[in-house]
């Protein structure tokens, strides 16, 4: 299937691992243009080697930036565009909030949860969506997570982000449908990434078990009998992304291997 992504330029942040960089790969494979940016120069550079090592006559920009900063949102993005021209698709996967017991958590804990996954998005969300309102064309996909959906004890200040988040995109979604922009969210449950180990440790400390016993618990309740692949949330992301998914807009779709089985 010709998704008729070859040469867009697609950003990614949080590109440099986990389904970010997933994302990239996938990209990558369609004949797309990427530009990374994440926190860590040396994550970046990893990244990029990684990718080109695999796809060696692809363009793959990196740009290092804190994106709870705005401005460096912004700084990012121009040198993105200086690089590989206007984005015509944004991917947002930068940024997790910390997994914490309920009885753990501080007013700073909630604050800090809003400026790690909320703000992350929205800093270059509002510069790129502005953009491609402009010329009339773009597509956006927010990779945020389904404890937006259901409320977890051991993330609920990330989940009450990832929740403004989905309302975020929906709203975007049609507050800019009329200039040709479509914006939807991908909502991954459990994913085999570096970020799983921590979550599995809150779990643990809750329960009063080790962390592989939280691991096993987790497991067995997905109907699906496995945690996701980065790669599987990367497929759908690209999909979303793609001319193929023209008319999908303002969608917040779950991933999780049918854990909670609900009607949206």
């Amino acid at each position: 299937m010709d998704l008729h992504l070859r040469d867009k330029h697609i950003l990614i942040t949080g590109g440099s691992k986990g389904i970010g960089l997933a994302c990239a790969h996938a990209f990558l494979e369609e004949g797309a243009r990427v530009s990374l940016v994440s926190r860590q120069s040396a994550h970046l550079d990893a990244a990029r080697q990684a990718l080109l090592a695999q796809f060696p006559n692809a363009q793959v920009s990196t740009h290092a930036a804190d994106l709870r900063d705005s401005a460096a949102a912004v700084d990012a993005l121009q040198a993105a565009e200086a690089a590989l021209g206007p984005v015509d698709v944004l991917v947002n996967s930068a940024g997790a909030a910390k997994r914490t017991p309920a009885e753990e958590l501080t007013p700073a804990a909630w604050a800090d949860a809003m400026q790690a996954k909320y703000f992350s998005y929205i800093h270059m969300i509002d510069p790129v969506i502005k953009r491609m309102a402009a010329r009339g064309t773009g597509s956006i996909v927010n990779v945020v997570g389904n404890g937006g959906k259901v409320a977890s004890p051991i993330h609920i200040p990330g989940g009450a982000a990832n929740a403004a988040l989905m309302l975020a995109s929906a709203g975007l979604a049609a507050a800019y449908a009329p200039q040709g922009i479509r914006v939807n969210a991908v909502n991954p449950g459990l994913t085999l990434t570096d970020r799983l180990q921590e979550g599995l440790a809150a779990d643990a400390r809750l329960k009063g078990i080790s962390p592989e016993e939280a691991l096993q618990q987790s497991v067995a309740r997905i109907p699906l009998g496995r945690m996701a692949q980065p790669e599987e949330i990367a497929h759908a992301v690209v999909f979303l992304a793609s001319s193929k998914a023209s008319y999908i807009t303002g969608v917040c779709m779950s991933m999780d291997g049918a854990l909670s089985p609900i009607v949206v």
